[in-house]
């Protein structure tokens, strides 16, 4: 004969009582089929957070294995989407039914993207965090995702003051000489000499968060990676062979830039961008010259939206 095994969560009432916003789990870890809208489905190892809300002052708890088997399923048999992702929102409250009316959802990952080397015939492989955020409250939905991407920046100033360097050491090398062939330049500039300063130039990180259209259908990370690349010029490299890392040195050069000016050309490429209807940007330049990073925030300026 079968033994009813007890279920607290469900008969007993709390000690104390009191609505809570979000109970539920941190730190699931699943392996997990991303489909973004480049078109492949990749997998990644996730990290997920997931939460109902519990507003019966005297409901004792919340039923975690549910929330948690609803995960499993996505695992086994779907794949990450936007359309996924609401799904499973409806799923934690169908599952919690007379207990909760909203549900949340945070999801970790690197997504891993093939990236052409600049000149050369060759690619590589590039991680980018990822951090996926849904919630449904009282059936209204949103949608937020975040990206990381690495990026080189070269200090204006630092470009400046080793240009000042470069015309005096040329003064100094021709100084009792009327007349310099363009050959005689040439030659000098390949030397040592020739470049006695370069500037300065650090690993940097862009961190941006965008709000999702709701009727988006396919996940935007490649674009907005995209997107992001494209206003820096200067992301951090996979494959590199000599011809490339002379290009590297190359956009660095034309694209100098402050932590300032590094905002800014984030913050016009995604006002461009009509899927996102919010944004959030953090630039963090990690220097080179200082043991400090330099920083700057900025975000679209919704009304109720993302606050810097």
């Amino acid at each position: 004969m079968a033994t009813t095994m007890p279920d607290v969560a469900s008969s007993a009432k709390a000690q104390v009582g009191g609505t809570l916003d979000w109970v539920g789990m941190s730190n699931i870890e699943l392996p997990l089929t991303v489909k973004a809208d480049d078109g492949h489905s990749r997998s990644v190892s996730a990290k997920v957070e997931a939460f109902v809300n519990l507003p019966n002052p005297q409901a004792k708890g919340i039923h975690m294995s549910r929330l948690y088997l609803a995960l499993d399923q996505l695992s086994l048999n779907g794949e990450l989407t936007l359309a996924s992702l609401k799904s499973l929102l409806d799923d934690f409250i169908s599952s919690h039914e007379a207990l909760s009316d909203r549900a949340k959802v945070k999801i970790s990952f690197d997504y891993h993207l093939r990236r052409n080397s600049l000149l050369s015939e060759n690619s590589g492989w590039r991680a980018y965090p990822v951090t996926l955020v849904g919630s449904l409250d009282q059936g209204k939905l949103s949608l937020e995702m975040s990206v990381e991407v690495a990026y080189s920046s070269t200090c204006p100033c630092s470009a400046a003051l080793a240009r000042q360097l470069i015309q005096e050491a040329f003064n100094n090398q021709f100084a009792d000489q009327q007349t310099v062939t363009a050959e005689e330049v040439h030659q000098w500039l390949g030397t040592t000499q020739g470049v006695v300063a370069t500037p300065h130039s650090q690993r940097s990180l862009a961190q941006v968060w965008v709000k999702l259209d709701e009727k988006l259908e396919a996940l935007p990370l490649v674009n907005l990676v995209d997107r992001i690349e494209g206003a820096l010029a200067t992301p951090v490299q996979a494959a590199v062979k000599r011809e490339d890392e002379q290009e590297f040195a190359r956009l660095n050069g034309q694209n100098l830039m402050f932590v300032e000016d590094a905002a800014r050309r984030l913050k016009t490429a995604l006002n461009e961008e009509q899927r996102f209807q919010d944004f959030w940007l953090r630039v963090n330049h990690l220097e080179s010259l200082h043991a400090h990073d330099a920083v700057s925030v900025t975000c679209k300026g919704v009304e109720n939206g993302y606050q810097p």
